[in-house]
């Protein structure tokens, strides 16, 4: 995600709380770690992140609306991010709880955090921990620290790491080769929620960019089976009919990906609604 901001000339802001994001792991991902890209900064409590950014974005209204950047902070995690409640109780050795300060503070880092930037070119993006819920009717994994931030959040998206047992081919095996990452909406502003989809990231070739892009095209009616091959028509109604290997090509998923809201046009509602929506909003995400 970093590296995706920067691509699009987006500056970064990474607050990193769990120490694990060292410079040269940075760069293997392509992320470029320059002073004027990304700026790097490592810390553990709650306050010192609100200080940071509510100083950062106090420094970035004062300058011209012109020499403005688009700036994103991205925080890892939430849920590593101690109060000084933790800290004071971890050094008298009486390790008691909170009583409930973190999941406030949380809430207040982002509410305050979202109102002071939302009026400027620039995001948040942070992660967090999740637990196995215990209610056999609502059996999707919560969200650690409290549900009070989950509101003011404009997309969520849940995590599960699962293994992947497959070759290149796609056929099952017994080695373990790689993992692959449950993904699915619990809230977004800006589509249909809670739509899912399985990222495969091979240990030797890394993430396909396209992965889980058939599947998810196939649930939409977009690519339809026909005997052992893969069919699409697009929009000048042409017929495309291939391989299910022969569609992760970058040109085919390409074409498909720039008729995708074309094609679904007529799922969404474009037309002017001065009804007030009542939404239940809650949101999951896992690191």
């Amino acid at each position: 995600m970093v590296k995706h901001a920067q691509d699009q000339g987006i500056f970064v802001v990474l607050i990193d709380s769990e120490n694990a994001l060292d410079e040269s792991w940075l760069q293997a991902l392509d992320v470029d770690t320059g002073e004027d890209k990304l700026l790097k900064l490592n810390m553990s409590m709650i306050d010192d992140v609100a200080k940071t950014v509510s100083t950062f974005m106090a420094d970035y209204k004062a300058m011209n609306e012109e020499d403005r950047p688009k700036v994103l902070f991205v925080i890892d995690s939430l849920g590593m991010l101690l109060t000084p409640t933790d800290v004071d109780q971890f050094n008298k050795g009486d390790m008691k709880g909170d009583m409930g300060r973190k999941p406030k503070a949380l809430t207040s880092l982002v509410r305050n955090t979202v109102n002071m930037i939302g009026s400027y070119n620039v995001g948040l993006v942070c992660t967090n921990h999740t637990y196995a819920s215990q209610d056999m009717f609502d059996p999707d994994d919560k969200i650690s620290g409290g549900q009070g931030f989950i509101y003011a959040s404009s997309i969520v998206v849940a995590m599960k790491k699962m293994k992947l047992k497959e070759d290149e081919a796609g056929n099952k095996i017994s080695e373990v080769r790689g993992i692959r990452a449950g993904c699915k909406v619990m809230k977004t502003r800006y589509a249909k929620p809670f739509e899912g989809v399985q990222v495969k990231i091979p240990y030797e070739t890394g993430m396909n960019p396209y992965s889980g892009l058939i599947e998810l095209f196939e649930k939409k009616g977009l690519l339809e089976k026909q005997g052992n091959r893969l069919k699409y028509i697009d929009l000048a109604g042409e017929e495309h009919l291939d391989y299910r290997k022969a569609w992760m090509e970058p040109s085919k998923m390409d074409m498909i990906m720039s008729e995708y809201n074309e094609k679904l046009a007529p799922v969404v509602n474009t037309e002017d609604n001065d009804d007030e929506v009542i939404v239940d909003e809650h949101e999951l995400i896992e690191e």
